[in-house]
């Protein structure tokens, strides 16, 4: 049979806000998500990050509907997917990269896709070509490296035009080249007006993409916000001989400064040519100055690795937590096991 397109009318291209309200999934007694609440707008890119088991996975799952909520709501374009009237055309999501049959080639794999949701057989090799790897695509996917999985998931996520899309560590076995070339891409489709959710570990890499984060752990939110707001302040690190004196001349020109551990001054202005400007009218030598940028690292840490914060999955400190013989722990998720003549 096949599926039936919709006008053009009633699918959204772009413009596509998801909006997660109050969201709580609970495994007996552990909360995975804890009342989480945040919204991903359009034409931007959203890092979702937090620790291993921290709730993303979970949570990105409840927004695709394959896992009931326990209460709360998780919406894209104000609908629960399963009520989407053709959701791969709306939502493109790669969330697993070996959610594909081995013995079956890539360009099959997307063809029984685009087959279900009605879209052109052109398209399955328009988007392998466009991820590169239109040489394997009739090759079987259990032979693929890691790298080439990750494209085809890629490739499957987009084949309905979504507007939008959620990837789950999409950097995963991806060279430099593959890497880079994602990063670019990703921020093409935000320029198009896209809704773009990534969960990361990659947090230097996430750093260079992201226009927001959503930063949880132990299934709570700890921030979210634009990077700008999140990095606070700019601020400038100085170094003199006379750090007193430059203290001085700084704040009689409207620059706060505080003392800074590295042995110098820390400045309130994102002007490093201003501090040094000051600094020669004040007759006063520079041995250091740059400026100082908090980046997602940093803040990541700083917001993770706190008491109430901690991964909950660590012992206090930091190895991985063993129960006691005779008692389980938390819900891991199951070992994969290579298929036959499947490489990683």
């Amino acid at each position: 049979m096949t599926a039936t397109a919709l006008a053009p009318s009633a699918l959204p291209s772009a413009g596509v806000v998801l909006e997660v309200s109050d969201l709580t999934k609970r495994f007996g007694q552990l909360a995975a998500v804890d009342h989480l609440s945040f919204t991903v707008q359009p034409a931007r890119v959203t890092g979702f990050l937090g620790p291993n088991g921290a709730g993303k996975t979970t949570t990105m799952r409840m927004l695709l509907g394959l896992v009931a909520p326990t209460s709360g709501s998780a919406l894209i374009a104000g609908q629960r997917y399963r009520d989407l009237p053709n959701p791969m055309r709306v939502v493109g999501s790669a969330l697993e990269a070996t959610n594909f049959h081995p013995g079956r080639s890539g360009r099959d794999h997307l063809r029984v896709l685009a087959d279900a949701s009605g879209i052109p057989t052109r398209r399955v090799d328009e988007m392998l070509e466009l991820v590169g790897i239109p040489a394997a695509a009739r090759q079987r996917a259990g032979g693929y490296s890691m790298g080439m999985r990750q494209r085809l998931g890629l490739a499957a996520a987009l084949l309905g035009d979504p507007a939008v899309l959620m990837l789950d560590e999409p950097a995963n076995g991806l060279d430099p080249e593959g890497i880079r070339w994602l990063r670019s891409f990703l921020r093409h489709l935000a320029a198009q007006g896209k809704t773009v959710l990534i969960s990361s570990h990659m947090l230097a890499e996430a750093d260079l993409i992201v226009d927001d984060v959503v930063i949880i752990a132990n299934g709570r939110s700890v921030a979210q916000g634009s990077m700008a707001d999140l990095r606070g302040e700019p601020t400038v690190f100085v170094k003199s001989s006379d750090n007193a004196a430059l203290a001085s001349a700084l704040t009689a020109r409207g620059v706060l400064t505080s003392p800074s551990e590295g042995g110098g001054l820390v400045a309130r202005t994102g002007d490093p040519a201003r501090v040094g400007d000051i600094a020669l009218a004040a007759g006063l030598p520079i041995h250091e100055l740059h400026p100082l940028a908090s980046d997602l690292e940093d803040l990541f840490f700083r917001l993770t690795d706190t008491p109430e914060n901690r991964n909950r999955n660590l012992r206090t400190d930091g190895q991985p937590f063993i129960p006691p013989a005779g008692q389980s722990a938390l819900p891991v998720a199951p070992v994969e096991t290579p298929e036959a003549g499947e490489t990683r």
